[in-house]
């Protein structure tokens, strides 16, 4: 299976008077279709890589490769689009907005581009909302739902504008274990379903441990 996501050789530093190198000569490679986790402890340099692997953040040096294009080089407004096109984003913050329906939080990526939402979206979403169970809160505001409910409308929202690739940084770490694994299996269930690629950092080894492959970094450094 062909690489997805490439980095190679990446180093990151923050800082010029002051600085602080927080990745060293990092090289990993992501299959498209897998499911892999990230682990390691708190200021190791996981959240970095993924910002990097999600474009949010460029590397001090080295490369990246997203489905086989150079991206490190890319302008802010390419950038933007890659991510809007090709990526979904899950954090442990689900940043729903709290104005809007679960469905209107939903389509928002979509609408980011393109403000009207053809039938065949709607419909896209209304599948996304079974699929995650929330048919029941649908049209409730983000503020009248559990905090398992807000993280489920955060993946639908992710899923919107069916990505290749979904990053998750901790998306349960708010959550109560039986809510945990509800939503691991979730995330699971989307890759067989949709072939998507999940790059997940996660704590919990328990959770790591049913990814296809676990990656560590210590220090900086993948181990």
């Amino acid at each position: 299976m062909a690489n997805i996501v490439e980095l190679k050789d990446i180093n990151k530093i923050y800082g010029d008077k002051i600085q602080t190198q927080v990745l060293f000569d990092i090289n990993v490679g992501f299959e498209e279709k897998s499911f892999s986790s990230i682990i390691g402890e708190s200021g190791s340099g996981k959240s970095t890589m993924l910002n990097i692997v999600g474009t949010l953040d460029k590397p001090t040096s080295g490369e990246v490769f997203i489905d086989g294009n150079r991206v490190d080089t890319l302008d802010k407004e390419s950038l933007a689009k890659l991510r809007n096109q090709t990526m979904g984003f899950i954090f442990q913050f689900h940043y729903l907005l709290p104005e809007f329906t679960a469905k209107e939080n939903i389509l928002m990526p979509y609408k980011i581009n393109k403000f009207k939402v053809p039938k065949e979206i709607d419909e896209w979403a209304d599948e996304l909302i079974e699929l995650v169970g929330l048919s029941k809160v649908a049209n409730n505001l983000a503020t009248d739902m559990s905090g398992g409910q807000q993280q489920r409308t955060a993946i639908a929202r992710a899923l919107i504008n069916k990505p290749k690739i979904i990053l998750a940084d901790e998306p349960t770490g708010n959550l109560d274990s039986a809510t945990t694994e509800n939503v691991y299996s979730l995330l699971r269930d989307i890759n067989e379903k949709y072939k998507t690629t999940f790059i997940v950092i996660t704590h919990d080894k328990r959770i790591a441990e049913k990814t296809d492959r676990i990656i560590e970094i210590k220090d900086g450094r993948i181990i």
